[in-house]
């Protein structure tokens, strides 16, 4: 197992030895133009993901609030009452009851009376009253935003926003490479045709 880390760990110092900038008459302008660029856009990595994250983690968390705010502004809590009986009881995933849908009738906001299905406890029976979520016209809507969906639309927020700058960063790397590749194949081309046939003359002699 030693050896093998070591191994390693020399191939990673071989590299960036490569990356880094020296003197080397061997080196060309494109091989230093790579390493800058790669430092430029590992640097910018290092900086730039953590206020990345920040910063789309308050904008995520600003917008649920916002969204949560007009929710809360136009969705009401209402009480249903069922007209039949709620369905008996359905197993679910380790043995959990599910709820189950129920016929049920309620008041809108604007006194309009509507009936539709509800979820219901299962077995529940007919006029019981069961607490749903509906807009100003009385049409059944979903709950508005909780504190842990917008903690949770933040901390999201937070993780994707690094990913998606890596992967953005790798594709200008991955540019940046094929531009360079490009311009040393036509800088070795130029050499050859330049020095390839005076050397290949000066062997035979």
């Amino acid at each position: 197992m030693r050896p093998r880390a070591k191994l390693d760990w020399t191939r990673i110092s071989r590299w960036l030895r490569g990356l880094w900038p020296d003197r080397n008459p061997l080196r060309r302008a494109c091989d230093r133009a790579e390493a800058a660029i790669g430092a430029l856009l590992l640097g910018a990595f290092l900086i730039g993901a953590p206020l990345l994250a920040l910063a789309c983690g308050q904008w995520a968390a600003s917008a649920a609030l916002r969204a949560q705010d007009a929710q809360r502004a136009t969705r009401y809590q209402v009480t249903a009452v069922l007209t039949a009986n709620a369905p008996a009881p359905v197993p679910g995933v380790y043995g959990a009851q599910l709820q189950t849908a129920a016929p049920a009738r309620w008041t809108a906001p604007v006194g309009i009376t509507r009936t539709g299905n509800v979820f219901a406890p299962p077995g529940a029976k007919a006029g019981s009253p069961v607490t749903v979520w509906v807009d100003r016209a009385g049409h059944l809507t979903s709950p508005p935003l909780q504190l842990s969906d917008v903690a949770g639309q933040r901390v999201l927020a937070a993780l994707l926003s690094p990913v998606v700058l890596g992967l953005v960063l790798l594709g200008a790397w991955k540019l940046a490479r094929q531009v360079l590749d490009r311009r040393r194949m036509a800088a070795w081309d130029a050499d050859w045709r330049g020095n390839g046939p005076t050397r290949a003359r000066l062997r035979c002699t």
